[in-house]
Order: structure tokens, then C-alpha cells, then sequence
């Protein structure tokens, strides 16, 4: 420890500034010391700041001012979902890398990278002066048209939460605060403030709740914010429910919870439900937790003792991870290329091969004439829209929407799958379409020996996608240059699953989703074969919206999805309870439907086989074992799928229980344990309050995704009681 880690203003050391002391410890000394004034100053940010506080902003998302008598540093606030973001390019010069979006990383199933990335966020955080970062987005894909999913891991809750709390973990291990958000139930964009997310307490335990219950008790984030939407009727910054009997209560949460920008809407009923922090309030019209909360406070709506335990929470948050003992400073050096490769590598492991007949790829052999279409492959790749875009130097931008006030470019990324291409392709002739032209691009396909179709669908915060067709006639361009050239391989960069009614006209398929800055080679190395595709799909590709839950969707014309409006629109209601805990997959195979591509599927380039398989009960779980083997001639990575379930009336589908991502060389097997989280093996009992195991038979699927059901083991458990709270 340095000095004047916690020094004041005098220089002299604070009690609180021994860093063996437990944080509580050490948040309940500062708490003592602090005046009124200076409480009220960490629960919500005010402007206009005074010129000696101006200087001291960083430029980001929020900031709250510091106590420099105390020692304690300002909070610096940004977003930081897929990299550290600069909105409105408020860092003059700022660089940060831009990673693949959240629903690639998914699809990796590799948790160790999620760690990896995370990590990277937070070194990029510490050297712009940023010591809190609103990242950690653990919200359930329960439509697969919702404009925030590629924020997202995936439609499942253990996949989600592991993902999740890996990746804030890796934040944290930097001294950065991390939040998880948006708690809970964001599962659209279309009237995103008046919306009523309405779920039963037992499917919400079994899913979207459970989503944030492991990935906290495994990242441990110094906060959790809350959501725009209302639950069951109240918005989540003053649901009593969601705060304070199961997050504060039943977790056990010892952070702080603070609410979305432009998210809070009382003082009083949000202090009591357990909101500690007004995000945004700089932004907005009303401020809650400013002159109001005083005055609840002063008539005693309030107690001073709610107010206490937030700025206490706020505080331990801040001792726990490193924040005020190792304070971030502006302008530490960043290894700049080594973060590039490290975005690369993870769109490599995340890019999904979906379809490769007769063995097209890797593009190899007499390939004298390559044709390049659409995506605007000649500048660089998509990338989502709103609060979590990252904008690297030399992006092209075409206009977007307003969100918030503030101007959302749509974005590619400066990563060009063409310039990627024509690197691979040594002596071979490659042209580039845009595609606009339909006719021209047939004809052109004709001519070539081969054609990569790069097919784009942008989607945003703030904007649901229209139906699942890919937009502005991309389907039948493709229709058209596969039916010219049946040697056609499409390349999709999507925030989300679409409908291909193409598919059985082109050999190949892959999914890029949207892959960050190095998503242009990644693309080229997967299809000339330097890397050997390994993602799989955290989502489910309906066939069609007909298989959906909700094939309808509201015209976001008769609603806002604007926060600032809130009072000017009507709430309405959503129904969760129709999937209820069957969410995705789970929906599927409950109502017999087929999709186009089942969650957990994607190919390789290589040939794997599990045997050997045996399940055994362990503790309150079942562990099971097999042997993969790589059979084939290339080294390569597959991800082994453990599917949970219980026949019978009082049973439940199939649930994925544990997952393992498995690097082996041509030839080589190896043995594979997976322990099955045991809340997968349970149901959540309202009115015991806790997950039970019943006694009996349970079916185990081991396979590659969620609909691969040949190879299934039974096992025999005893009851059980799990409770409601971590499980060590």
C-alpha cells in the first residue's frame, strides 16, 4: 500500500486505510466520519458541478464526487459491456478496444475467456480513470427479436449466470467495480419504460432470477443495477420483492443497488424497496434521491438508517475491490496490440458454423475466382447499437437512432472481411459487390468459382427488431446469388437469431454475430481453415415467429422507448407466465416445435465422439463422466452438453445442467467430468421458500445441443433441500 492510499487532505492516514481490515469494517469507519451533505452526495449525482469538480471528470457515463478530507476517490462511472465506450466522443483521442458482442461470447461456452475479456475491460477501465463499469448484462433471451440481446449471454440461466459472473470476476481482479445488470426481466426494448414484465415467483426463481443468483455468487459484483421495466406491476428500482427479500435478503447481497439512467421514479418508495443509488440524475428532469430523499428523511418517511446502509453498501463495494486502496489513474499505459489479439481470438472461438455440405469449407483446392458480396465487407464488420457501442478509430458510420438524447450511429467496426480474404487467398482473383444490385450481383456470381455473402441485421438498445427476416431484401439477394452460384457460403453478422429461407440453396453457414474489431480476420481465418470453428448457438433459431411464445409484437408506435417518458405513456403488460420457467429451448421441446437450429449446435471441421459415459449422484448433484475423441485430422475444441431432466406430471423439460469446452489434437480423447449445478435438478417450492430435490428418476442427455437426445443415462437421487440462498 502505498501512503496516501486514504490519506486526506492533510496527508495524515485514515484508521480505515489498514487494507487487513474486513471492508465492512472499514465502510462502517467512513461512515462515521462522513457528514450528511456527503452521504447524500453518494446516493445521487447533481449538475451543474462546480468548476473545481468539472476538472475532475473523466468523461463517461456518471460521476459522483469524491471526499478528498476522507481519502475516498470520486466514482467514475462507464459503460463497458463490450469495451470501455466514449459517448459522443466526450474523451477527446480516447482508444479502447472493442470486443465481440456479449451474445458471441455465448456462444465460446469457455468461461476462462470470459475472464480473459473481462479483465481486459477492466485494465482498459483503470487506465482511462474509470473505476466503476456498468457491465455484466445477465439478462435471459426470452424473445429472440429484442434489441439488447447481443448484449446478452444467452436464453439460458446456467450458461448466462457462469458467463456472466466469470466475466465480472475478471473486471473486478483489476481494482474496477462491476456491475450486473438489468435486474431483472429486460426482455424487450419496445416500451421499455412502461412495460410490465409479469412472471410467477416460482418460474422467475427458475430462470431469470436464477441467471443472477450464479453470476453473482461467482463474479460477487460491487453492484447490480436495476432495470427500466416494471415487474409484476412495479418498476425494479422500488420492488420490494426483487431488492430486499431476494436480493438483499435471501442472497444475502452486501453491494449496492443502483438504478438505470433516467430509471428512478420516487424517493420514498424506491429508498424503502432497497434502491441505493439514483443513476442518472444529472440526466434527467426529476432528481429522487437529491432534495426529495432530504426531506423524506427530515418527516421521517425515511429513516436515517436506510440511508446509512446505501452509503455503507456503496462503500464496502469500494474497499472490497481495490477501489480506494488502488485508485485508477488517467493515462497508465494500455498494451494496445495485445488487447487486438485478444478480441480476435475470442470471435474466433464464438463464430458458429451452422451448415457445411460436402465439406466447402475450408475454402481450399481450385478456387481460381473469389466474388465478395454485401455487409459492407470492404470497411470493416457490424456492430450493435446504443449505450454499450465501442467506436474504434476509422469505424464507418451510417446514420442510427436518438437514444437518450444522444445521436446512435450504426457502426462497422474498422476490421475488413474482405482485406482478410484477399490476405488468405494468395493468387486467387477476388472481386467485392456491395449488393445492392441484385441482377449484378447474380451475374457476377456466375463467373466466380465460389461466392462469401456477408448478410448484415443491426440491432440496438432501443429498438426491437421487426419480425426475425434479415432487412432490406438480403434474402433475396441471397436467393438469388445462391441460385446463380450453388457454391455459395453466407456469413451473417446478426445481434440475434433470423429466419433463412435461403438455406437449403447454400452449402455453408456461419454466424458471426457482431465480432468486434477483430472480427474481419477472425471471419477469414475460420473460413480458409487457420482456425477450426467451435461456437455453438446460446440461442434458439425458431423456423419461424409461429413457434414463438409471443409471435405478436406491439408497434412500438403506441408506446415510448424513451425513459425521460415515462409519465407520458401508459404501462402495459407482458406475459412471461405463458414459457414461464421454459424459456428457449425449454419452450421447444415442451410444445413439440423443430426449430431451424436447436440452442447448443454448431459444427466443426474435425469429427468428435463421446463414450464411456457413467452418471453418478455427488452430494447434492450428479456428476457425470465420459470420453471425448477426436477422430478426425485437425485439432479442434467441442463443447459437451449435459441436458437435465424429470418425466412425469410434476416433472420439468430438459434443462442444461453443465457444459465443458474440450481442446483436443487429431486422435486425442481424454476423460471429462461435469458436475451438475444441483438447482438444475430442482424446483423452486414457494412455499417452503427454497429449491428441492424431489426423490426419484432423473433422464440425463449428454450430447451437443439441446435437442440431441442419443445418448441418455437415468439416474436415482434422494430428496434434497437446497435453500434459497448461495450454495458453497
Amino acid at each position: 500500500m502505498t501512503p496516501d492510499h486514504t490519506a486526506g487532505e492533510s496527508g495524515d492516514l485514515h484508521p480505515w486505510a489498514d487494507p487487513t481490515l474486513p471492508p465492512d469494517r472499514r465502510a462502517a469507519m467512513v461512515l462515521a466520519a462522513m457528514t450528511q451533505a456527503e452521504k447524500f452526495g453518494y446516493l445521487s449525482a447533481i449538475k451543474p458541478w462546480p468548476e473545481a469538480l468539472r476538472r475532475q471528470i473523466v468523461g463517461s457515463a456518471g460521476f459522483f464526487p469524491g471526499i478528498p478530507r476522507l481519502g475516498i476517490p470520486a466514482m467514475q462511472q462507464s459503460d463497458a459491456s463490450l469495451g470501455i465506450t466514449n459517448p459522443g466522443g466526450v474523451r477527446r483521442g480516447d482508444q479502447a478496444t472493442a470486443l465481440p458482442s456479449s451474445i458471441l461470447l455465448g456462444a465460446t461456452f469457455n468461461p476462462e475467456l470470459a475472464t480473459e475479456t473481462g479483465a481486459l475491460v477492466g485494465r482498459e477501465a483503470r487506465a482511462k480513470g474509470l473505476n466503476v463499469v456498468l457491465a455484466g448484462g445477465a439478462n435471459l433471451m426470452r424473445d429472440p427479436r429484442c434489441g439488447r440481446n447481443f448484449e446478452y449471454i444467452s436464453e439460458d440461466p446456467l450458461l448466462t449466470g457462469v458467463m456472466v459472473g466469470h466475466s465480472i470476476a475478471g473486471i473486478q481482479s483489476q481494482g474496477v467495480v462491476s456491475t450486473i445488470k438489468h435486474f431483472l426481466l429486460n426482455a424487450q426494448e419496445t416500451g421499455r419504460p412502461v412495460v410490465s414484465s409479469d412472471l410467477g415467483e416460482t418460474a422467475m426463481r427458475e430462470s431469470d432470477l436464477l441467471a443472477f443468483q450464479i453470476g453473482i455468487e461467482i463474479g460477487q459484483p460491487g453492484s447490480v443495477m436495476t432495470s427500466y421495466n416494471l415487474v409484476n406491476g412495479a418498476w425494479t428500482a422500488e420492488n420490494p420483492f426483487l431488492i430486499n427479500t431476494v436480493l438483499k435478503g435471501d442472497w444475502g447481497y452486501p453491494g449496492w443497488v443502483m438504478s438505470d439512467w433516467n430509471g428512478t421514479h420516487s424517493s420514498t418508495a424506491s429508498a424503502l424497496a432497497g434502491l441505493d443509488a439514483e443513476s442518472g440524475a444529472e440526466w434527467a428532469s426529476d432528481q429522487f434521491f437529491g432534495a426529495a430523499l432530504v426531506a423524506d428523511v427530515a418527516a421521517g418517511r425515511v429513516p436515517q438508517s436506510r440511508i446509512d446502509d446505501a452509503v455503507h453498501r456503496v462503500l464496502r463495494s469500494l474497499f472490497a475491490i481495490g477501489v480506494i486502496d488502488e485508485p485508477a489513474r488517467a493515462g497508465e499505459p494500455i498494451d494496445v496490440d495485445a488487447h487486438a489479439v485478444t478480441a480476435q481470438r475470442a470471435a474466433e472461438q464464438g463464430i458458429v458454423l451452422l451448415k457445411n455440405e460436402d465439406g466447402i469449407l475450408p475454402i481450399a483446392g481450385r478456387v481460381r475466382r473469389i466474388l465478395v458480396v454485401g455487409g459492407n465487407a470492404d470497411q470493416g464488420v457490424l456492430a450493435g447499437g446504443g449505450s454499450s457501442q465501442v467506436t474504434p478509430f476509422g469505424s464507418l458510420q451510417e446514420p442510427g437512432l436518438m437514444i437518450c438524447g444522444e445521436n446512435c450511429p450504426r457502426t462497422y467496426h474498422p476490421s475488413s472481411p474482405l482485406a482478410a480474404i484477399e490476405a488468405e487467398a494468395l493468387g486467387v482473383q477476388v472481386d467485392y459487390l456491395d449488393g445492392g444490385d441484385v441482377a449484378a450481383a447474380a451475374a457476377a456470381a456466375r463467373a466466380a468459382d465460389l461466392v462469401v455473402l456477408f448478410a448484415t441485421e443491426w440491432r440496438s438498445e432501443g429498438l426491437d427488431a421487426v419480425g426475425l427476416t434479415l432487412p432490406h431484401a438480403q434474402d433475396r439477394l441471397i436467393d438469388a446469388v445462391a441460385t446463380a452460384q450453388p457454391r455459395t457460403i453466407v456469413v451473417l453478422e446478426i445481434g440475434g437469431p433470423v429466419t433463412m429461407p435461403w438455406l437449403a440453396k447454400v452449402p455453408a453457414v456461419l454466424v458471426a454475430f457482431y465480432p468486434g474489431m477483430g472480427g474481419g480476420p477472425a471471419v477469414g481465418n475460420v473460413l480458409f481453415g487457420d482456425v477450426n470453428p467451435s461456437g455453438r448457438l446460446p440461442i434458439t433459431f425458431p423456423a419461424s415467429e409461429a413457434q414463438l411464445p409471443r409471435p405478436l409484437q406491439r408497434d412500438p408506435a403506441t408506446t415510448t422507448s424513451e425513459p425521460s417518458e415515462w409519465r407520458a405513456n401508459p404501462v402495459f403488460h407482458v406475459d412471461y407466465g405463458i414459457e414461464g420457467a421454459d424459456v428457449g429451448y425449454r419452450w421447444f421441446e415442451r410444445q413439440g416445435h423443430t426449430p431451424l437450429f436447436p440452442f447448443g449446435f454448431g459444427l466443426s471441421y474435425t469429427d468428435f465422439s463421446f463414450s464411456g459415459a457413467s452418471v453418478t449422484p455427488s452430494g447434492r448433484g450428479v456428476l457425470v463422466a465420459l470420453t471425448v475423441t477426436n477422430r478426425g485430422r485437425r485439432a479442434g475444441a467441442d463443447v459437451p452438453q449435459v441436458y437435465v431432466g424429470r418425466p412425469g406430471a410434476d416433472g420439468f423439460m430438459h434443462r442444461l445442467g453443465g457444459f465443458r469446452r474440450v481442446v483436443l489434437d487429431a486422435g486425442e480423447h481424454r476423460r471429462v467430468a461435469i458436475a451438475v449445478e444441483p438447482r438444475m435438478l430442482a424446483r423452486w417450492d414457494a412455499g417452503r421458500q427454497r429449491f428441492v430435490i424431489d426423490g426419484g428418476r432423473y433422464t440425463i442427455r449428454i450430447g451437443r445441443h439441446a435437442a440431441d437426445a442419443s445418448l441418455v443415462l437415468d439416474v436415482e437421487l434422494e430428496a434434497a433441500e437446497l435453500g434459497a440462498d448461495v450454495i458453497s
